[in-house]
């Protein structure tokens, strides 16, 4: 059947646009969505900015303003009727022009647009032009125009006043990310027909009954130019109902609600399965669809002895959170794809995760993204997006941030994975950060306090039932102290043992009810690094290492603890790897401290997850979603049941802790053994426990005083549900051991599938082995120890098949001695 033009609803514009500087010395064909600079790199108008110094050579790009238009047909007869634009996202102070007619101003990157074209459309060729404003431009303009100054975090950002702008704020540079100011069209642009009504949101409230039924409501909020009758059809699973609703112009709420009378619930990873019900709202023209689960969510801050509580009750349940910060998964838009995102999130999955935060300095995510933590069982920890500055107050700009969230949480609310909306990250700590504030701090916390209700009010009207916290860290409501250190009550950021250098030991000086953001660099991996850099540039201290280091003292934080703990490196490769190990090493010192606190404590999520460039940075996966050493640690000490050796605040004992995040009571058999330097183990202790339901227990311990000198304590445990773990712990610093060669010896063996089976054997004693592959890929394990005359068999599977990897090892010893 033939389609005629006057049935044409719609017409999708993404595709090859033109790109142009308006000042017409730069020209290139782009993607949309797309952003500007991964247009000019296409057309060879610009270096890789990833690669080696480049940054500085294509910052240009932000300071100029830029065009992107394109044509496209309308039929005579499809001019009937009303015509609107629907733009997805648009990066950020941009002018929207429709055969030379002005039809929208943007300023918000977080906004939808939808302005009515009906006018500006023509019959035959019409041409689309977006003129994209230079945000350095607007920013600084705008920051003129404030009442009084309003400072940003000159640390983080090297390009001035992104506060002024609503969009990401990582984009003006960042103590992990390149300072490039992207620019572009991300999200969809859509020519519409208006057919009575078009369908503004579906937002979801769910009433769960003692007996287990659970009612859902379905709003749909519709918008017309004049009024109508409009056919709308909800649908949940088989269940579809007709209703015929009259219209007015303006907005229109059209609600129904479905009861299940046997609900499947949604539930975290590791405590249940995660149901999905799609539920649909459908006009003759569109088709919404929203993937509810159902589950029930509270934060529990009853006060106790220690202050107040911060915990999550899933479904009646408290969940410890387990997981990590969430950043953009690249800092140029169009690098970002579905396939490298849900790679990424399975690594979380992977590695025990149950929770990320989606961090305040980035984006909110699309629809796709939080579908995959719905299905993945992933909580979110939600930020909205302001982070380490301090923001106007202006009627303007409160009243462009009410836009804002109004359409995000709206667009949001519905998936299960989004447990707790947070209103910012750091701006209470950011308050004195700057002279200016803190000079004058009751004029900062006014206007802190006007920008944080305009959220809180703004996303409770749009999302009533949903659990909002006021700022990360925070103390609890309308608390603007010092949450950084105060670890009896909210979230806390604790970052004493990165910023002020302080020993791992230091993470247990602490007893946050919560953790939210920790973390220590490491250096991204040797692969990694040759795509950035030349062999000349392999040292730490070379210009494109540096300009790989975004946080001042970085590199000098990582060198002063290899002196505090090891013996220095002996090679460049070798500095890489320990780093890797020493970051590992501080987290699980405090995650394995942290939960062995529970119920006192209950979320740890580290900083940070991913990185958005080849960078040196707090992340456990490197830039392409590759494991660092501290990802194979994280699987192991994020384990629901995990044991760890904790030594007393006087270090007289050491203690075995037991952590049980289960709904079953576990019996866990804890055998241990002294190792000598040259890897001979002779057993020393063995115990048997029990750990309840979501308990943390300490199962017995020993004196330190009894461990010889030169021996280590090495430990392996079994728990009655299949789960098992090992580990080691050294009574002094590494480099106290005079460590010899582990003889340690690879025996690769390709296998049917593509995979390779590579056994590592040692004839003494190998510490912290690390097997790398010179291409990318997965290992089943890795960073573990061999004791003489141990084996272990681990599989690498190559991100690309047909691959044939050349495979070399690392272990404390080799890492810090020339091999005879």
């Amino acid at each position: 059947m033939m389609t005629q033009a006057s049935d044409i609803t719609a017409i999708d514009l993404s595709g090859t646009w033109q790109l142009a500087s308006t000042d017409a010395a730069h020209a290139a064909p782009m993607r949309v969505p797309g952003d500007v600079h991964s247009s000019l790199l296409a057309a060879g108008l610009i270096p890789d900015p990833y690669a080696g110094r480049n940054e500085r050579d294509v910052q240009w790009v932000a300071e100029k303003d830029w065009a992107i238009e394109r044509t496209f047909e309308v039929a005579p007869e499809m001019l009937e009727g009303e015509w609107y634009l629907d733009i997805g996202s648009i990066d950020t102070v941009a002018s929207v022009y429709l055969n030379g007619v002005l039809v929208q101003d943007t300023d918000n990157c977080f906004r939808r647009y939808r302005p009515d074209v009906t006018d500006a459309l023509k019959a035959g060729e019409n041409r689309l032009k977006v003129v994209i404003h230079s945000s350095i431009a607007a920013g600084a303009a705008r920051q003129a125009e404030q009442p009084f100054f309003i400072p940003w975090s000159t640390g983080n950002s090297p390009i001035p006043n992104g506060n002024m702008l609503r969009k990401p704020q990582s984009h003006f540079g960042w103590d992990w990310n390149i300072a490039i100011a992207p620019l572009g069209i991300y999200g969809e642009i859509t020519l519409r027909k208006l057919e009575v009504a078009r369908i503004e949101h579906v937002t979801t409230r769910q009433f769960h009954h003692a007996g287990g039924a659970v009612d859902l409501y379905v709003t749909a909020t519709f918008h017309a130019e004049e009024p109508g009758i409009l056919p709308v059809h909800f649908a949940l699973g088989e269940e579809r109902v007709r209703l015929d609703i009259g219209i007015s112009a303006g907005e229109t709420q059209l609600t129904h609600m479905f009861r299940i009378e046997k609900p499947a619930l949604w539930w975290p990873a590791g405590h249940g399965e995660q149901a999905i019900y799609p539920v649909r709202v459908e006009t003759p023209t569109e088709i919404v669809v929203r993937r509810v689960g159902l589950r029930q969510v509270e934060l529990i801050t009853d006060k106790d002895d220690a202050g107040s509580r911060f915990a999550l009750k899933v479904n009646g349940r408290e969940i410890f959170c387990r997981g990590a910060n969430w950043i953009p998964a690249d800092a140029l838009p169009s690098r970002i794809t579905p396939a490298s995102v849900r790679d990424l999130l399975q690594s979380a999955v992977d590695a025990n995760m149950n929770m990320l935060r989606v961090w305040g300095g980035g984006f909110y995510e699309p629809d796709w993204f939080y579908d995959l933590c719905d299905e993945m069982g992933l909580m979110v920890w939600q930020d909205f997006m302001f982070a380490c500055n301090l923001y106007p107050s202006t009627v303007d700009f409160l009243d462009n941030v009410t836009a804002e969230v109004d359409y995000q949480v709206k667009r949001l609310a519905s998936h299960p994975s989004i447990v707790l909306w947070c209103g910012d990250n750091e701006l209470v700590g950011a308050l004195t950060w700057f002279d200016v504030s803190r000079e004058n701090r009751d004029r900062y916390l006014v206007s802190y306090d006007r920008l944080n209700r305009t959220i809180e009010v703004a996303m409770k009207k749009a999302a009533p039932g949903a659990l909002w916290w006021p700022s990360s860290p925070a103390s609890g409501y309308l608390d603007f102290g010092d949450a950084w250190h105060a670890d009896g009550s909210g979230d806390m950021h604790y970052w004493s043992v990165w910023h002020e250098n302080k020993s791992f030991d230091n993470y247990r000086t602490v007893r946050p009810r919560f953790c939210s953001e920790f973390g220590f660099q490491s250096y991204t991996s040797m692969p990694v690094m040759k795509t950035f850099a030349e062999p000349k540039d392999m040292n730490i201290a070379s210009p494109v290492m540096e300009s790989h280091q975004k946080n001042a003292g970085g590199n000098e934080r990582i060198a002063g603890t290899m002196f505090r703990y090891f013996r220095f490196p002996k090679d460049f490769a070798s500095f890489v790897y320990l780093s890797q190990i020493q970051q590992g090493l501080a987290i699980r010192t405090a995650v394995e401290y942290w939960r062995s606190l529970k119920p006192h404590c209950m979320g740890t999520l580290y900083w940070q997850l991913n990185d958005t460039w080849p960078v040196a940075s707090w992340s456990s996966l490197d830039y392409g979603g590759s494991w660092k050493a501290m990802h194979y640690m994280v699987r192991r000490f994020f384990q629901p049941v995990a044991v760890a050796a904790i030594p007393s605040k006087d270090g007289e004992t050491i203690g075995f802790s037991v952590v049980n995040d289960t709904a079953e009571p576990v019996t866990v058999t804890l055998d241990t053994w002294l190792v000598s330097l040259t890897g001979e183990r002779r057993p020393y202790r063995s115990a048997e426990g029990t750990c309840g339901p979501d308990k943390a227990e300490m199962l017995f311990s020993v004196f330190s005083a009894d461990l010889p000198e030169d021996t280590l304590l090495f430990w392996s445990f079994t728990a009655s549900n299949g789960m098992t773990g090992e580990g080691h712990h050294v009574a002094v610093n590494y480099k106290a051991l005079d460590l010899e060669a582990s003889g340690l010896t690879l025996d690769v063996s390709p296998r049917d599938d593509g995979r390779f089976a590579v056994t590592a054997s040692a004839t003494g004693l190998a510490l912290h082995v690390m097997i790398e592959a010179d291409v990318a890929g997965r290992w089943s394990d890795n960073a573990f120890d061999l004791t003489a005359g141990v084996q272990k068999t681990v599989i690498f599977t190559p991100a690309e098949s047909g691959a044939a990897p050349q495979f070399h090892w690392l272990d404390l010893h080799s890492c810090q001695t020339h091999q005879a």
